[in-house]
């Protein structure tokens, strides 16, 4: 009994194509075998054997093209599909030829279905995001109003003044922490606002908050400047990559010293340890290297780190580097 799969007007029969092609090939068969026939008994000349065996031959490829179309249009629209831009509408089985097969049309009902699943997470996705990004900054947004008018009050001494200036800086810090943390978590996501920048200024800056924020402790932060040069892209996620690579280094130098180098197409954050306690640490990827290693993932910079729980070099690579305008 044949196996009918009714979709809106359009029925596909199980087995069509392969009834088809098998009918193609039968035909193809006799008529190669009755003109050999012929040929064999002297009933036709060998010229007109020969040219039959061309014509069915090639008739049965046209045949067999013909058949293939459905699955070469599938197979198309498949390679063309961009997430997020194509419309999973165009892979529903009722504007596929009545001709398709039920198994063709079965497997474009399931890529639909798939597409249209991955369509809807995409845009929960982008609400959750959406909403996410207003809600965290908000908060974050009145801290550092209050800090910032605590900050002009005339009563507060040096001690409670320079807890206010590591507060905003911290709140900065984790806003822009708050920014990479989202446009990570959109995969659509371009990357936030697309600017050039120096890379050098941006190191001096996350130094000086870094020596801020860790005022007090032992650790000794070093720019060293061999080269210079700019980049095309979120200064955001650069700083984030830099402040958390800085971070996993002051963690691990204890109270050695961590320097940063700027070289022709890669900077390099390096630690000397001057606590044998500090190089004991564990074989898991800290949380400040992960997040970097993802914003070097997202933003195409190559980032090479040293063994996990030992001292060494961080290395991330830039590819497009710019020179830096006089």
């Amino acid at each position: 009994m044949k196996a009918k799969e009714v979709q809106g007007a359009v029925i596909f029969r199980a087995g069509a194509f392969r009834r088809r092609i098998a009918w193609v090939f039968a035909l193809q068969f006799v008529a190669v075998a009755i003109v050999c026939v012929m040929g064999t008994y002297d009933q036709a000349p060998l010229p007109a054997v020969i040219a039959v065996i061309v014509i069915v031959t090639g008739l049965a490829w046209l045949a067999t093209r013909r058949e293939w179309q459905p699955v070469s249009a599938l197979a198309r629209l498949i390679s063309e599909w961009r997430d997020g831009q194509s419309d999973p509408a165009a892979l529903r089985p009722e504007r596929l030829s009545r001709r398709t097969d039920a198994d063709l049309a079965m497997l474009a009902r399931g890529l639909h279905g798939f597409a249209s699943r991955i369509a809807d997470y995409g845009q929960r996705e982008r609400n959750f995001t959406r909403d996410a990004s207003h809600e965290l900054r908000t908060p974050l947004t009145v801290i550092r109003m209050a800090v910032d008018m605590l900050a002009d009050e005339t009563g507060l001494g040096d001690s409670g003044r320079r807890s206010v200036r590591r507060i905003h800086r911290a709140t900065r810090e984790l806003e822009a922490l708050v920014e990479v943390l989202l446009i990570l978590a959109r995969e659509s996501d371009p990357g936030g606002a697309v600017e050039r920048f120096v890379v050098n200024d941006v190191l001096r800056r996350e130094l000086e908050t870094a020596r801020d924020l860790m005022a007090g402790s032992p650790v000794e932060l070093q720019l060293e400047e061999p080269a210079r040069f700019a980049l095309r892209g979120s200064v955001r996620a650069f700083s984030v990559l830099c402040w958390q690579l800085i971070r996993d280094a002051c963690q691990h130098a204890g109270t050695g010293r961590v320097v940063v180098t700027v070289l022709p197409d890669a900077i390099t954050v390096s630690h000397a340890s001057g606590d044998a306690a500090a190089r004991s640490g564990s074989e898991r990827l800290s949380f400040e290297l992960a997040i970097a290693q993802r914003i070097s993932d997202r933003f195409a910079w190559p980032l090479e780190l040293h063994a996990p729980g030992k001292p060494g070099v961080a290395r991330v690579r830039f590819p497009h580097t710019l020179p830096v305008a006089a």
